[in-house]
């Protein structure tokens, strides 16, 4: 079990307030039960990996679901528009030092807004090309209070809230490696940014008040690992593994998700990966992350560039405790209660 072992201390979370969704379907099976405005679904989000930048998919909102556009994007895609990530349906691309920011063109792309954030600078021996992903703080980035984060490979997590009349980068150095290749999300409980540690044992917040130069650290407990088979534990460790963090704003409850991923074959000399397994670990105020296979009425979107948890009841197709895995390589769903480890 030395996979997700490690275990260590505890940070301060509020209490969850859980509110489950009561679904009220029309002729299609679809719920008309609204969601607060922070919980609807994106209208786009762009599947990339970094170190496979010819490789990007796109997908949008569309019939109450998220569905990938039926045509391959151009291999040059992410050089020709420097896009570093997506985050509430809006596309962020580096250009010569520029931040900006788009909204995805829904309708008329004459009407799109674009926003222009202040010059970006790179901190010493860092770098500022190569990004893991953007997670901004609400979908309307010209909102006063609305801050954007970008989280390259490596070191650096900035923070800038485009919409003050005195915008700046607030360039922070991560002094942990263990935050290096982790995606940035941002925790509307919290109201802070965080990152959970490669392995997952670690989770770090920043925000631009106390904690912008010492990270907020909370440190999980593993519990209730599931039994693993001889061969199933030899498929895990032999897995590309990455960890993520969702938050379920209706509920309050934040869950970690372990993606094992694994080369499955060649297609044009391009190695493309599938999913072997997923861990989900409730995450609770004391530190302690619960394997579980039941997380209620709620259903997870996963990508690269961003995830989040909303109740299965409002994603029309969506049943309750599942998780859509969304990447260059493959989109499935996964049945949390049907995975066996034995």
């Amino acid at each position: 079990m030395s996979l997700i072992l490690n275990q260590p201390p505890k940070l301060c979370l509020r209490k969850p307030v859980l509110v489950r969704c009561s679904p009220l379907h029309d002729s299609n099976g679809y719920s008309s039960a609204s969601l607060p405005q922070s919980q609807t679904l994106p209208l786009t989000i762009f599947c990339a990996d970094p170190c496979r930048p010819h490789l990007v998919r796109a997908v949008v909102r569309r019939d109450g679901d998220m569905h990938a556009l039926d045509y391959d994007m151009p291999r040059d895609f992410m050089e020709v528009t420097k896009m570093i990530g997506t985050s509430n349906g809006w596309i962020t691309s580096l250009v010569d030092g520029i931040v900006r920011i788009r909204e995805y063109p829904e309708k008329n792309p004459k009407q799109v807004r674009i926003i222009f954030l202040p010059p970006h600078v790179t901190l010493p021996l860092c770098q500022a090309q190569m990004a893991t992903n953007v997670a901004m703080s609400s979908s309307s980035p010209e909102k006063e209070e609305c801050a954007v984060a970008v989280k390259f490979s490596g070191p650096q997590l900035s923070i800038c809230k485009p919409a003050q009349s005195n915008a700046e980068w607030i360039n922070i150095r991560i002094s942990n490696p263990c935050f290096f290749s982790s995606p940035v999300m941002y925790s509307e409980k919290e109201d802070m940014f965080r990152i959970i540690g490669s392995g997952g044992h670690l989770v770090g917040s920043w925000d631009l008040g106390k904690h912008k130069c010492t990270p907020k650290i909370q440190r999980l407990q593993f519990q209730n690992l599931p039994e693993l088979s001889k061969a199933k534990r030899e498929l895990l460790y032999s897995s590309n593994t990455s960890e993520h963090l969702v938050e379920s704003r209706t509920t309050g409850e934040t869950f970690m998700v372990k993606w094992y991923k694994r080369t499955a074959k060649t297609i044009y000399c391009i190695e493309r990966m599938e999913t072997q397994a997923l861990m989900v670990f409730k995450i609770d105020e004391q530190g302690n992350a619960v394997y579980t296979q039941d997380i209620g009425d709620l259903c997870i979107f996963l990508t690269r560039s961003e995830s989040f948890c909303v109740p299965a009841c409002s994603v029309r197709h969506m049943r309750p405790n599942h998780v859509k895995l969304m990447d260059v390589d493959e989109i499935t769903i996964i049945d949390l209660a049907a995975q066996k480890w034995n």
